[in-house]
């Protein structure tokens, strides 16, 4: 497919999706399931699955924030969930001392700012700092102890590198995701990722890579066509419009949802520079 067509077929997928927030409002509920499986339906059909789906989760996240301005909020929303990720943290949708390091963490380059670090905390953890994963990941980003040597530092100065250091995991994962997006974005510039559909920008690539490796990416000429990449990722541009402030989806506002259980199928070897 395209670049044309893909753009018309996101087009498609969000029109249908701002008929479905107008079925349910006009009805007076918040997106019964009936509404909500057509609307599943629809988008299926029109955009396919993977990252074209995120107009649907901006309908899951908004009415999730309870927000009775509908109209006047599904575009912002659908923007930001399909963007770069790029706006500034809301501080109020995470724990205040977390909150440099995550900004600290979103500085260290352009192409990964705070709301994507947020976001994947988010789906990573939890913003639990204790968690242990089934592969020896520890901490907020649960990144594999490989991955975590390499790129862990002693960022809050306190004599050690640990990944139950929130800042140290934070820091690390910031500098992980800059890695995974300059190979990326090497990737895009030599050709090598399939440019005829969507859901392949850097920031994409990057996500993928962090959940399941940057040797898969290179072979698939993109994210991955698996539910697990593509899951990921949808996941966490799933959490934008919380940490922009924007929307928040079903639970409030505040870190608490379930960690990643997919977490057990990573890829734990070091990336290649």
């Amino acid at each position: 497919m395209g670049s044309a067509t893909g753009e018309k077929a996101q087009d498609g997928s969000s029109a249908a999706v701002r008929n479905a927030v107008a079925a349910g409002t006009g009805c007076g509920c918040l997106l019964s399931p009936v509404v909500l499986t057509g609307a599943v339906i629809i988008v299926v059909v029109i955009g396919g699955l993977g990252v074209l789906l995120a107009p649907l989760v901006a309908l899951i996240l908004f009415f999730g924030g309870g927000d009775s301005d509908v109209p006047a909020r599904t575009d912002q929303v659908i923007a930001v969930l399909q963007g770069d990720g790029s706006g500034k943290l809301d501080t109020s949708t995470v724990p205040h001392d977390l909150v440099k390091p995550i900004q600290d963490a979103g500085e260290l380059c352009d192409a990964v700012g705070p709301v994507v670090i947020a976001s994947q905390i988010e789906k990573e953890s939890a913003f639990k700092a204790s968690l242990v994963g089934p592969h020896g990941e520890l901490g907020l980003s649960q990144l594999p102890p490989g991955i975590f040597t390499r790129y862990g530092k002693d960022d809050n100065r306190n004599g050690k590198v640990s990944a139950l250091d929130a800042e140290d995991s934070i820091m690390a994962q910031g500098r992980y995701m800059c890695d995974l997006a300059s190979q990326a974005k090497q990737m895009t510039d030599d050709g090598v990722v399939d440019q005829t559909g969507t859901g392949n920008s850097v920031l994409d690539l990057a996500l993928a890579g962090y959940h399941v490796g940057m040797d898969a990416v290179r072979t698939a000429r993109g994210v991955p066509k698996t539910n697990e990449a593509q899951g990921y990722v949808l996941a966490v541009r799933a959490q934008f419009a919380r940490y922009a402030g924007i929307a928040a989806p079903p639970g409030g506002p505040t870190p608490g949802n379930s960690p990643d259980p997919a977490r057990s199928s990573r890829v734990t070897s070091t990336p290649t520079a």
